[in-house]
């Protein structure tokens, strides 16, 4: 794997070269794990003519659950607990000879790009911007594999917790059962907190589970994702608890089912990210929820739970062929609760079967 980090960076060090720089600093958590392999928390990276660096405020080899980085960089393990990887990456561009150096000035405080200008003064700072992020937005196929295999987590998990019992178990709780599972086959850990919400509290994005208890006749909703190999997959269902639902609750649902549906058949390349969230927007407005809709209808994932595309109304940008994203749409209903269908796909060109679905658990309304 080690050339396929190389060439990532490869990639970075020609468009910093073409924009004027000769080297980048990057110090964003994704982007240096997307570029080097592995890095602790709080690492950069110095991309520069030679050999790259790896600065780590620890041993990136010493903690078994921090893969190695790849073997073609040279890793420095900074000294005392005071030391600043990116500071200590300017300082080593500078005595390299380089007049100019790329930053991401959005993942740097005012502080420490001061800080970087302090030890490097004749060092000519530029921002390097979401280079690396715009990098990252198309996977190869390895990284596809790891989100298939992360959705498939997700899946498992999820399905066992349905074939528990639910009735008088607390959010809580079905959310550490949750975790735990993901865990149990195979994840490192959750991709996000996991959400879980019953009766009023159903549907509503981003939900903490809290100690109500689970009743006959709730609506449950789950949001759900497993982290894999840094690569993290998402997703999201509701269901009625113990009995048949209600009309209202079959109403909400088939509109919000209906709504996702055309989101996700609206992923292709080539269309605009704005469009993909109108063509699922649309459907919840024409029932009366226009109001209710959250600001966006998904979001991409990868090394980031969320990070670019983002499908909104203002999106700039058209997707890409093998972009993975969610289409997660949700509608709540103030003291009743609602209902959120969220899926993790890859866009797909229609000669290859269109958009691939990697979450396949049923999104049929089922009475637990």
């Amino acid at each position: 794997m080690s050339e396929v980090y190389a060439a990532r960076r490869a990639r970075l060090r020609e468009r910093c070269h073409a924009a004027g720089s000769e080297a980048a600093l990057v110090s964003g958590n994704a982007n240096v794990r997307y570029l080097a392999g592995a890095a602790p928390a709080g690492a950069a990276l110095l991309v520069c003519p030679g050999q790259d660096v790896l600065l780590c405020p620890g041993d990136p080899c010493g903690t078994p659950a921090v893969a190695r980085p790849a073997e073609d960089l040279r890793v420095v393990v900074l000294d005392g607990a005071d030391g600043d990887p990116a500071v200590a990456g300017a300082e080593r561009a500078a005595v390299a000879g380089a007049g100019s150096l790329a930053v991401e000035e959005h993942h740097l405080t005012v502080s420490r790009h001061r800080a970087l200008q302090s030890v490097a003064p004749r060092l000519r700072l530029t921002d390097l911007g979401p280079a690396v992020e715009q990098q990252r937005l198309v996977k190869d196929d390895e990284e596809i594999s790891s989100l298939r295999i992360a959705a498939e987590i997700a899946d498992q998990a999820l399905g066992e917790l349905l074939e528990s019992i639910l009735v008088g178990r607390t959010e809580r709780h079905l959310a550490l059962e949750l975790e735990r599972r993901l865990v149990d086959h195979g994840a490192t850990g959750p991709a996000f907190p996991t959400s879980v919400g019953t009766g009023p509290n159903s549907g509503l994005a981003g939900h903490l589970p809290s100690d109500r208890r689970v009743e006959e006749g709730d609506f449950l909703s789950v949001c759900v994702g497993a982290d894999y190999r840094g690569y993290r997959s998402e997703i999201g269902r509701t269901f009625v608890i113990g009995t048949s639902p209600a009309d209202w609750q079959i109403e909400l649902y088939d509109q919000v089912f209906a709504a996702q549906r055309a989101g996700r058949e609206a992923l292709a390349p080539g269309t605009p990210c704005r469009d993909v969230d109108r063509a699922a927007r649309v459907v919840l407005e024409a029932a009366g929820h226009g109001d209710r809709v959250g600001p966006r209808i998904g979001h991409g994932v990868g090394l980031e739970n969320d990070e670019d595309p983002r499908l909104t109304p203002s999106a700039m940008g058209k997707l890409d062929a093998c972009v993975p994203v969610t289409v997660d749409p949700g509608v709540h209903l103030p003291g009743r609760g609602g209902v959120r269908i969220d899926d993790t796909l890859v866009v797909r060109p229609e000669a290859d079967g269109g958009p691939e679905l990697l979450t396949i658990t049923t999104k049929e309304l089922l009475a637990l």
